[in-house]
């Protein structure tokens, strides 16, 4: 099959380094990719937002089948587009993607069909929402409704710092994404991101991973698209995966499909594993971003295959997927100010030397190559060493052997503590 996979990230290079172990797929193109993506994939340099021009594209390269990586072009109804000329495409439709693209779509869905999820307010203008928080309890759970790359959460610790995220937030922090604001109640416990697969109608559960979204040590710092993550997650365990298949993904798909916006795709669900039970705080349209780095790695069955069979309905076909048992890590290399302001274009040096370890695989996110063929630094976050061992410990110390010891980047930094909830 030739087969195009949309997306630029970390996230998409282990999704092609993956698909490109099936035997199903015979030509793989990427678009607009990196450099990573480059050494394994066709790259089209089409940005992921250009949904007339990749549409223009997939007719003139008669693609089989086309896979959505980012959540942007899900929210520009890109696979609506292509269903509409006939292409097989992996990834909801515009009205379904709709449960990451608006936080108030999911909280709505979750009141009807009873799915355990914070308590919650919606505002379309600061004097409400100042008045609403006013009456909640430190610390506040602020997020723009749409979509913000990840980082439109912020959790003031104090009032004063709420009313004041508030002002910044309706005064355009998040750009479109923040028309309006959803005010949460705090919820205490771990969390944790599980995934599933639905073709509209039979759900295949994945597994769970656990990600760090502060940037700085400690869960300091400003919330970015994710600084690293691990599974397997001890806080997530068979009983867990029960309860939340039961009360939170199947009541999911099973209200979309009654509603009439059938879910086929990822259902990525941020969890939070509270005293109560498993909470959704929300639903992602994909995989996340670097939980799949690590999925991917642990993934044994044929990603192509499972693909297939949610697009034609036929997912219920699969019994079991396979998984390699051995713990692994994702730790982001990421661009020093990240997730605010920084500069690109930076050398990066030793990533082969890294890859050539055993169990040490890079995945590319922001990168690019120069006209001197040297790759550098092209986003915020730039790559992604993961790393496989018999435990926990030995993967992390793997992985952050080969970003001191092979890697040369002075431009870049990385949390120091991924992985701490499971560290013995």
């Amino acid at each position: 099959m030739k087969v195009l996979l949309i997306g630029s990230g970390g996230r998409e290079h282990s999704l092609v380094w993956k698909l490109n172990q099936s035997d199903l797929v015979s030509e793989l193109t990427c678009l607009p990719g990196n450099a990573g993506i480059a050494e394994i994939a066709n790259i089209v340099p089409i940005k992921a937002h250009e949904i007339e021009k990749i549409i223009k594209h997939v007719i003139l390269k008669q693609y089989d089948f086309v896979i959505i990586g980012p959540e942007q072009p899900l929210a520009l109804g890109i696979v609506d587009k292509l269903k509409d000329i006939g292409i097989k495409v992996f990834g909801p439709t515009q009205s379904a993607a709709r449960l990451e693209s608006s936080k108030e779509f999911t909280k709505k869905l979750c009141s009807k069909y009873n799915i355990p999820t914070a308590k919650y307010g919606v505002f379309d203008n600061l004097k409400d929402a100042k008045s609403y928080i006013k009456k909640m309890r430190a610390p506040y759970v602020i997020k723009a409704d749409g979509l913000a790359s990840g980082k439109g959460v912020v959790l003031p610790e104090t009032l004063d710092g709420a009313l004041k995220e508030l002002e910044e937030i309706f005064s355009g922090k998040f750009g479109d994404a923040s028309s309006k604001v959803l005010i949460e109640e705090f919820m205490e416990g771990q969390e944790a991101s599980f995934f599933a697969i639905s073709d509209g109608v039979n759900i295949l559960p994945l597994i769970a991973a656990q990600d760090h979204k502060r940037a700085f040590d400690g869960d300091k710092g400003p919330n970015t698209g994710g600084m690293g993550a691990y599974s397997p997650t001890p806080v997530f365990n068979e009983e867990i995966q029960k309860i939340v298949m039961n009360k939170i993904i199947i009541p999911t798909v099973e209200g979309m499909a009654a509603d009439g916006t059938p879910y086929v795709g990822i259902l990525f669900a941020g969890l939070m594993i509270t005293n109560e039970g498993p909470k959704l705080i929300e639903y992602n349209a994909r995989f996340g971003d670097p939980e799949c780095q690590v999925l991917m790695r642990r993934l044994k069955s044929d990603l192509m295959d499972i693909f297939l069979k949610a697009e034609e309905g036929n997912l219920d076909a699969i019994k079991e997927l396979i998984w390699s048992n051995k713990p692994t890590v994702n730790i982001v290399l990421a661009n020093n100010g990240y997730p605010g302001k920084y500069k690109n274009g930076s050398i990066i040096k030793g990533i082969e030397k890294a890859n050539s370890k055993n169990e040490i695989v890079i995945f590319h996110a922001g990168t690019k190559y120069n006209e001197n063929n040297n790759i550098c630094s092209a986003g915020g976050r730039v790559l992604n060493v993961t790393s496989q061992a018999d435990t926990l410990n030995k993967a992390l110390e793997k992985a952050y052997e080969a970003i001191d010891n092979d890697i040369e980047w002075d431009d870049g930094f990385c949390r120091r503590d991924i992985g701490y909830q499971a560290v013995c």
